[in-house]
């Protein structure tokens, strides 16, 4: 296990309620409702909120791995990320994909900084060997 030498940030929320409750950041930055997955009522869900906070920090992970290359991003880089709960031998689990797309640039450069990303970001690196993940270059 790697200890961290130097913290750069520190994200603090305090929640109540569970799924059903509310989550706020102590900088009140974050202020929301929280609900069941699938349950159609107001509010997130934590698995939402782990899709957007990966696929946020997946995407600075590329913009790593693209200025080492000097390869200049598009614009319209984006990353669908899709964390599914599940249930396997009455224990919940997670399972991720994370469909990226990367417009006007040449597959095997696409496929490479995917990959380096996937190596360097923080989200990956707690999930590595713990979950299920996907990765999918698409259009």
């Amino acid at each position: 296990m790697t200890k961290i030498d130097k913290v750069l940030y520190t994200g603090k929320t305090r929640t109540t309620g569970g799924r059903e409750g509310a989550s706020r950041s102590d900088d009140s930055q974050l202020d929301i409702k929280l609900s069941p997955p699938g349950s159609n009522r107001d509010g997130t869900n934590p698995e939402q909120l782990f899709a957007a906070g990966w696929s946020a920090c997946f995407i600075g992970a590329i913009g790593i791995a693209a200025g080492k290359r000097k390869v200049k991003l598009p614009q319209d880089l984006s990353v669908d990320a899709e964390v599914d709960l599940g249930i396997s031998d009455g224990a919940y689990f997670l399972q991720a994909r994370l469909n990226v797309r990367l417009p006007g640039i040449e597959p095997a450069l696409a496929t490479a900084l995917v990959e380096e990303a996937h190596q360097t970001c923080p989200y990956s690196k707690a999930t590595r060997d713990n979950i299920h993940v996907e990765l999918q270059i698409v259009e």
